[in-house]
């Protein structure tokens, strides 16, 4: 038996998503062209109570590898990404989320990525998959829940979100809670901690060959959620210079949304009256913009950190 500790750690974050969740972990335990006795699987349940224990025990069963149960009852996607970082062992940590099924080259696609940049962090494409039986503004909530990039594997001066990422352990502030509990319930940790690696001079590189699918929930699939999450988006930048105290990078952001809030929204409501499709895109375009402006106190938006009331049996 190899005792020693796993190189590669593969963390997935999870909060009463069990069909997801199985979907996600069946297609790490099915990666081609990696040395398995490198890796663990960290799964993190953010319910109240251990709702996912029995169903990661089972799949223990089918793994390749070693799977460990992390139970972060505190709610908060910043809580259950710390107390994941906290059980793993790995010098590398994966990022897959419970609503994302991996290519079998996925992690062999990062790994190879990393080595031929030295990259501290590597991220991949994500291929949102609605289901068929969404009608309205199919096209765009495909294009929402995909994570676009270089069609080449090439250095980034940029970074994405942690869902299907590699992450250097050494290059991240702090080795076991990277990330801001400030950011519990809006999001937008992941984009925070790559920012402070960025500011520190991690290096990140894109692997076109690292794809996952997306599958997003059906509550998701909708132009309020949809929407609202864009002006989430938006807000990122300017709060990224705010936790930099970058005041000029704050106000210029302020102004460069304002304008594309005004020009984006004026697009949208001209191509509506058209009746073309592409109306809801210049609309996202429009939010993404305001959130650039109204990005403190009352305009912040709340995703994260419900938990959800248990159902009776």
């Amino acid at each position: 038996m190899n005792t020693a500790a796993p190189q590669i750690s593969i963390i997935i974050p999870t909060q009463r998503r069990p069909v997801g969740l199985e979907v996600a972990a069946r297609s790490v335990f099915a990666q081609t062209d990696v040395d398995l006795s490198r890796i663990e699987l960290v799964i993190v349940d953010n319910d109240q109570a251990p709702s996912a224990r029995d169903l990661v025990t089972r799949l223990s069963g089918d793994a390749p590898f070693p799977v460990t149960y992390v139970h972060e009852a505190a709610p908060g996607v910043a809580n259950a990404r710390n107390a994941a970082m906290a059980a793993a062992q790995g010098d590398w940590i994966a990022f897959l989320d419970d609503d994302e099924e991996a290519g079998p080259g996925w992690l062999n696609a990062l790994l190879q990525a990393q080595a031929r940049f030295d990259a501290d962090a590597v991220f991949g494409p994500v291929r949102g998959r609605a289901p068929a039986s969404v009608v309205a503004h199919w096209a765009y909530l495909e294009w929402f829940f995909s994570r676009l990039g270089p069609e080449t594997a090439q250095v980034l001066d940029g970074y994405y979100g942690c869902g299907d990422s590699l992450v250097r352990r050494s290059s991240m502030p702090h080795p076991t809670a990277p990330f801001s509990p400030a950011r519990n319930h809006s999001g937008g940790e992941d984009d925070l901690l790559f920012g402070q690696m960025k500011q520190a001079g991690a290096r990140f590189a894109w692997s076109p060959e690292a794809w996952v699918w997306e599958d997003p929930q059906p509550e998701r699939l909708t132009l309020s959620y949809t929407l609202s999450r864009a002006f989430a988006y938006g807000q990122g930048p300017t709060e990224a210079a705010v936790a930099e105290s970058d005041w000029t990078a704050v106000a210029r952001w302020m102004v460069i949304g304002l304008g594309q809030g005004i020009v984006e929204g004026l697009a949208a409501g001209l191509l509506a009256l058209t009746g073309s499709d592409r109306a809801v895109f210049r609309l996202d375009k429009a939010m993404r913009g305001l959130g650039k402006t109204f990005w403190w106190g009352p305009f912040r938006k709340t995703f994260y950190g419900h938990t959800p009331a248990a159902r009776a049996e």
